[in-house]
């Protein structure tokens, strides 16, 4: 089963930058604390070509263990005061859904020609 992917776009309203950031930092800790599906939350500021953040733009990545795990995750009973507390903060929001088409990497230990007396523990 795929995982699911959102990456959010939002715009913000001059002046109520730090505002959203603190209020998308504290969901994605309670997000990732009470939800076992989400594998990922992060909240990102974007920058320009020359590394300097834009102003008034913030986005949040967020990784989904499956299709339900992101269905509870819009289900939670947060969602509707978090929504309602971020509105006047935006000038715009973009959510943009997808599947994950990541290749899982399979650790499969030490590889015999990598032994030697340094990996003794």
């Amino acid at each position: 089963m795929p995982k699911v992917t959102v990456i959010v776009e939002y715009e913000t309203n001059e002046g109520c930058d730090a505002k959203l950031v603190a209020s998308l930092r504290d969901h994605a800790r309670r997000t990732l604390q009470e939800e076992p599906g989400c594998l990922r939350f992060e909240v990102i500021r974007p920058i320009d070509t020359n590394g300097n953040p834009i102003g008034n733009r913030v986005m949040v990545s967020e990784l989904y263990a499956s299709e339900a795990a992101f269905a509870a995750h819009k289900a939670n009973p947060r969602m509707p005061g978090l929504q309602a507390r971020n509105a006047p903060l935006l000038k715009s929001r973009r959510v943009i859904p997808g599947l994950s088409l990541d290749v899982q990497v399979v650790d499969d230990g030490i590889q015999p020609e990598d032994l030697n007396a340094a990996n003794d523990g």
